[in-house]
């Protein structure tokens, strides 16, 4: 259970400062339009992920190490996320799959919880305007 614990505030601080990290493919990524680019999967390895984007409410992309973006459109609305533009999570193996819960981090006046989402499919997306493969 401590073990558990631990972990789970190690992942905190960690997706908390890479949610929070600049991304420097954001600026243009925000202006394109992302189609699907491969099948989906159900888990992403957490030690493979680079950084996260918050694109809304709904969806966030996992840029992960070797710069495949893959995007993971949650089932339902999660109030504050693309406000906030910042989540934590916490698992108890080395894998984020599509039955996990993210928690939105309201950072006014201090890093506070806000709502919990469950997370959807991970699916591999690409600009519209690039070329396959």
């Amino acid at each position: 259970m401590q073990m558990s614990a631990t972990l789970a505030a190690c992942l905190l601080a960690g997706v908390a400062l890479t949610g929070c990290a600049a991304d420097p493919d954001r600026p243009a990524r925000a202006q394109q339009t992302m189609v699907p680019a491969g099948p989906a999967q159900n888990c992403v390895d957490t030690n493979r992920i680079r950084s996260t984007r918050v694109v809304d409410d709904q969806a966030i992309d996992f840029t992960m190490n070797d710069g495949t973006i893959l995007r993971n459109s949650l089932p339902n609305r999660c109030p504050g996320l693309g406000f906030e533009q910042a989540f934590s999570y916490s698992t108890s193996i080395n894998r984020l799959c599509n039955v996990d819960i993210i928690t939105v981090l309201n950072q006014g006046g201090g890093n506070r919880r806000g709502a919990s989402c469950g997370l959807g499919m991970f699916v591999p997306v690409k600009p519209a305007d690039s070329p396959a493969g």
